[in-house]
């Protein structure tokens, strides 16, 4: 059977040996829609607990709006302009409009990228800058949540009349879905804030995870924030299967935590894969470009598959990591060459790096089963640092993860990775 792996920009094809009970997850999503254009104008016009967005604007002269870095599929180009033009339409000026890229931890995006994320007439049009969360005096504090997190959020974004936000809704490893409260923190936090909302006090609660927002504590930590930040409105969108974009199946504006409920639960409805009983094994990717460019954003193919494999079990992880490892503290990290169990030991009681959250929930998932890893462009000086092994060829890695499998054991083949929301309930009582 050949099977067709979302890897990098190009994908990549592998014929799976026969004699193995395999179960294909194809990444469920909702119809894209006829006319997103038309989809977009209703939703602002008409939001879910907020008026039209063109009211909300009026009276105001300045507005801030947060949209995803490169790293995400976010579809900006169309959602941007008929939100820009409502705010001028209102009598916010141009000059007085602020797109900021809620890069979080990451690296600035290029010029290039910001072209790419908000598309070149915007780009040239408007303000558009990124987020620095490095620097804290950017930053405005905000005081502490309840439970103690200090909070320090962009100065422009807070400093502006109107607070919005442009999401998409998608599983996230720690967060239960992406969209709405996250593009403000950690999207515009500063690292101060980041590293508390990364600790190991949210990491190794096991409702911390994909796929929910019940009962979630890092979920209801950021609802917190973003009321403090003064969330006015949100655009999120649910996305489609595609190429080369991903597109919009279903547009959420209005009301931060009302509307992104919304989306919550029609992408739960659509995406969610029930298994009867957990695989012996997992092949899988980050989804390819751009969730696979580093090393670092690739493991949420890994923590994504983690809940259906059984303990003891094989995961094989494909994608490409075209820029290497990831950011240089996450870097430091992985080439220290300590063991899963004593990374755990070692940041329990330390104080937070930037980026040893990834590494944690790794380490959650390799304490109880064994990962295989083709990550060509990650260099080959880290391989040894590896909790698992690296495979020089994802042919390698086939061989690998079925060598040890009895005839007839049961695999699960997600082509398009954390797109894919699976569960198997028996496994998550067990794990939990």
């Amino acid at each position: 059977m050949n099977v067709n792996f979302a890897f990098g920009k190009t994908g990549l094809t592998l014929e799976l040996p026969e004699g193995f009970e395999y179960r294909v997850l194809e990444a469920r999503s909702a119809v894209p829609l006829d006319n997103p254009a038309a989809a977009i104008a209703q939703a602002l016009g008409a939001p879910t607990g907020r008026p039209p967005l063109i009211d909300m604007a009026r009276g105001k002269r300045t507005a801030a709006i947060s949209v995803c870095d490169i790293t995400r599929p976010a579809p900006n180009r169309e959602i941007l302009p008929p939100v820009l033009a409502q705010l001028e339409a209102a009598g916010i000026p141009r000059e007085g409009i602020t797109i900021l890229i809620a890069t979080g931890l990451h690296r600035p995006a290029t010029e290039a990228e910001i072209c790419e994320i908000c598309g070149e007439e915007t780009a040239a049009r408007y303000r558009v800058l990124n987020h620095h969360a490095r620097e804290l005096s950017e930053h405005r504090s905000l005081g502490k949540t309840a439970s103690g997190t200090p909070v320090y959020i962009d100065d422009r974004f807070v400093s502006a009349g109107l607070h919005i936000t442009l999401g998409f809704i998608e599983p996230h490893l720690m967060l239960g879905f992406s969209g709405g409260r996250k593009l403000i923190a950690p999207g515009l936090a500063a690292q101060e804030t980041i590293k508390v909302l990364h600790s190991s006090r949210f990491m190794r609660d096991p409702r911390a995870a994909e796929g929910s927002i019940d009962d979630n504590p890092l979920h209801r930590e950021l609802l917190e924030i973003a009321r403090m930040a003064r969330h006015d409105f949100l655009v999120d969108v649910a996305l489609g299967r595609g190429t080369p974009r991903r597109p919009i199946a279903a547009v959420f504006a209005g009301d931060p935590e009302a509307a992104h409920r919304q989306g919550v639960e029609f992408v739960s409805r659509v995406m969610l894969e029930t298994l009867d009983r957990p695989v012996d094994a997992v092949i899988t990717t980050s989804a390819g470009y751009p969730l696979d460019l580093t090393f670092y954003q690739a493991l949420k193919g890994v923590t994504a598959a983690s809940h259906i494999v059984k303990p003891g079990g094989t995961i094989l992880l494909l994608a490409a990591c075209q820029e290497g490892v990831g950011g240089p503290e996450f870097a430091r990290m992985v080439n220290e060459g300590l063991s899963d169990h004593d990374f755990m030991k070692k940041i329990e009681n330390g104080p937070v790096t930037v980026d040893q959250w990834q590494l944690e929930k790794l380490a959650l998932v390799t304490a109880r089963t064994e990962v295989l890893y083709y990550v060509p462009g990650l260099p080959a000086e880290y391989y040894p640092a590896l909790w698992g092994r690296a495979c020089t060829s994802a042919e390698e890695g086939l061989r690998e993860l079925t060598a040890t499998l009895e005839r007839g054991a049961r695999i699960a083949v997600i082509p398009e990775g954390p797109y894919v929301l699976a569960r198997s309930p028996a496994l998550e009582y067990a794990i939990r």
